[in-house]
C-alpha cells in the first residue's frame, strides 16, 4: 500500500497495527521517559516505514495522540495492593496506595458520618 495515497489517520492505524506484537518497539515506547522520548521513536519508526508522518500528525491523531498525553501522568489515588498499568515506569515517584483493608474502613467512615 503506498502511504501517499492514505489519509493521516490510515497511516496511524496501519503504524499502531504494526506495533502490535512488536516486543522491542512496545518495551522501547514504555521505557522512554516521557512524552518527547516517546514521540522522538514514534516519529523513527515511522521514517522507517516510510509513512511521512510529523509530529504535529501524532499530536492530533488518536489513539497516539492519547498515549502522549497520559504518559507519566499521575493518578490522584490508586486503589488496591499493586502499581497500575500506567504508572509502572520506573521513574514514576508517586505512590499512594489504599490498601483494601484501608478503603473498607474509610468507606465505613464516610457512610457513618454521611448517616447510611
Amino acid at each position: 500500500m503506498k502511504s501517499k495515497a492514505m489519509t493521516v489517520n490510515e497511516k496511524v492505524k496501519f503504524l499502531v497495527d504494526a506495533l502490535d506484537g512488536d516486543a522491542e518497539a512496545n518495551n522501547a515506547l514504555s521505557n522512554s521517559e516521557n512524552s518527547e522520548a516517546m514521540l522522538k521513536i514514534l516519529l523513527e519508526i515511522s521514517s522507517k516505514m516510510e509513512l511521512g508522518l510529523s509530529k504535529d500528525d501524532f499530536l492530533k491523531t488518536a489513539p497516539i495522540r492519547d498515549w502522549l498525553w497520559w504518559k507519566n501522568k499521575d493518578a490522584p489515588l490508586t486503589l488496591g495492593e499493586g502499581v497500575l498499568r500506567y504508572q509502572q515506569d520506573k521513574n514514576s515517584n508517586n505512590r499512594r496506595f489504599i490498601g483494601m483493608g484501608a478503603l473498607i474502613i474509610l468507606l465505613f467512615i464516610v457512610g457513618m458520618v454521611a448517616g447510611f
